[in-house]
């Protein structure tokens, strides 16, 4: 995600006891023997999850794995109503499971099968909490299947979900938004494969990630379905569904390129869309081949105030590309950050959203490479400026890696300078600390060994001190966690104003 300036749990264990005598060592064993059978007998409470995620504590869900999504989305050709919806899950437990907790808000479920036999179901907070028939053992196959709606009257501001555009809809569910679309484990740390499926009025086109994998026409109505190749990360999903024109091109190699852009701007567009090949190019000559079966810009006529590297698909707002004041290079500054994305973020996602650095601060790297090399905008400069500023924004935000939460109902505030520039700060420290070549060698292995994973910080740092041939773990410490930003290797010179100064 890129923020568009304008000029407008476990449970704790219990605390051992130490009795002074036998008969009370006896009374208490029998006491707490009582105390585990009446517990064996009862199921486990149903009661909102989550994965431990120090930002996001109640995101995700323990206890499964998801394969795959397979999605179905009826749109009514209208905002102001609900999208009937299908969302079928497969996955295997890890743990034996009285209930299965998905993560889903904004939506209304009508019913839940898992595997294949009717479920109770019941929502607390935004869990969507299902129990099956019979318990479930560890590692038996799980196939959950939830008719539902899902609710586009919810989709304001920055919080993301269903975003409204002029003339359709798009998704953006960065960070923690996915469940406000569908059912399911909304946490980076467990990719799946999906298959979306979209029936929309004539008049309409759909899009989604991947590659195409069928078309039906029906009298008044078309359905598309679109599959991935690769894994991915909930909170990448994008549906759009609009009054739309796709084109076609090809990238290095043959890749399919696919822009999907309102019809009445598809020529005024091109000028742009057409250097998306050009774009690949670069940044393969960085970091090899892409990593996946497509890419493409998708065009929203929408203030969204952001732009968003949804897999494959990249979301772009319509006044990114019209606006006058904005300089040919900045433009293409935003373009290559969400390409960039593809590989930091999409194919190698964070495993925490502490580790979102890794992603926006590689996103910000490259677009500040591209310009310096495109457009005559010195690298260095732009990393004296962001040093200047970094000691405040580690104070407003938090160090890069460990930023800090949201304010309630802010729940994109982890997007703070500290992650992007300040992040790109610590990798050109990095740079100057182990050498260029060490640096981009560092980068291609990355991609390479973590593609199709996740992947966090301490991967990275230990990855960086086997390239560099030396232990990092001090400079990683003092760049990543330090409240202040520490001396930048090669111009001790550069100074970094604090806070209220």
């Amino acid at each position: 995600m890129l923020l568009t300036p304008r000029p407008r749990t476990r449970r704790a264990k219990a605390a051992p006891f130490a009795p002074r005598t036998r008969r009370a060592k006896a009374a208490l064993l029998a006491s707490a023997v009582s105390v585990c059978l009446i517990a064996a007998s009862a199921p486990p409470p149903a009661v909102p999850l989550g994965v431990g995620d120090r930002l996001f504590p109640h995101l995700g869900n323990p206890g499964y794995d998801v394969k795959s999504y397979d999605l179905s989305f009826s749109y009514p050709g209208t905002n102001s109503k609900p999208l009937d919806a299908v969302t079928v899950i497969e996955a295997r437990t890890t743990a034996p499971l009285e209930h299965v907790n998905l993560d889903f808000a904004h939506g209304t479920v009508e019913s839940v099968e898992v595997n294949g036999a009717p479920a109770a179901f019941v929502s607390a907070e935004e869990d969507l909490i299902v129990t099956p028939g019979e318990p479930l053992s560890q590692g038996s196959p799980l196939r959950v299947t939830v008719r539902h709606t899902s609710d586009p009257a919810h989709a304001e501001g920055r919080q993301g979900g269903w975003v409204r555009t002029r003339d359709g809809l798009v998704t953006a569910n960065q960070a923690d938004a996915a469940h406000r679309v569908f059912p399911c484990n909304d946490h980076p740390s467990d990719k799946a494969m999906f298959t979306v499926r979209v029936t929309a009025p004539e008049g309409y086109r759909a899009v989604a990630n991947g590659l195409p994998a069928g078309e039906g026409h029906a009298t008044k109505s078309t359905s598309w379905t679109y599959r991935t190749e690769h894994p991915m990360a909930t909170e990448l999903l994008q549906v759009a569904i609009g009054r739309s024109t796709v084109l076609h091109r090809s990238g290095p190699h043959g890749l399919p390129v696919r822009d999907v852009v309102p019809r009445k701007d598809r020529t005024t567009l091109e000028r742009w869309l057409g250097r998306t090949p050009g774009h690949i190019a670069w940044m393969e000559g960085k970091l090899g081949q892409y990593p996946f079966e497509t890419y493409g810009v998708l065009v929203a006529d929408a203030r969204l105030g952001f732009e968003l590297e949804t897999q494959t698909l990249s979301l772009f707002e319509r006044e990114l590309f019209t606006r006058p004041e904005y300089p040919e290079w900045y433009v293409e500054s935003v373009m290559i950050h969400e390409l960039a994305h593809q590989w930091f973020g999409n194919s190698v996602s964070p495993r925490t959203w502490s580790d979102l650095w890794i992603s926006e601060g590689h996103a910000t790297w490259y677009e500040a490479l591209y310009s310096a090399e495109k457009a005559g905008r010195p690298l260095e400069e732009r990393m004296k400026a962001a040093y200047g500023a970094s000691d405040r924004w580690r104070a407003a935000g938090g160090p890069p890696a460990e930023p800090k939460a949201p304010e309630k109902g802010q729940k994109t505030g982890i997007f703070r300078p500290n992650v992007y520039d300040g992040a790109a700060l610590v990798l050109y420290a990095l740079r100057q600390e182990i050498g260029a070549p060490a640096f981009e060698r560092l980068q291609r292995a990355w991609v390479s060994l973590h593609r199709d994973g996740t992947a966090g910080t301490d991967d990275y740092k230990d990855l960086a001190s086997v390239v560099a041939g030396r232990d990092l773990d001090g400079f990683f410490r003092a760049w990543l966690y330090g409240e202040r930003t520490p001396p930048m290797p090669g111009h001790p010179d550069w100074r970094s104003v604090p806070a209220g100064e």
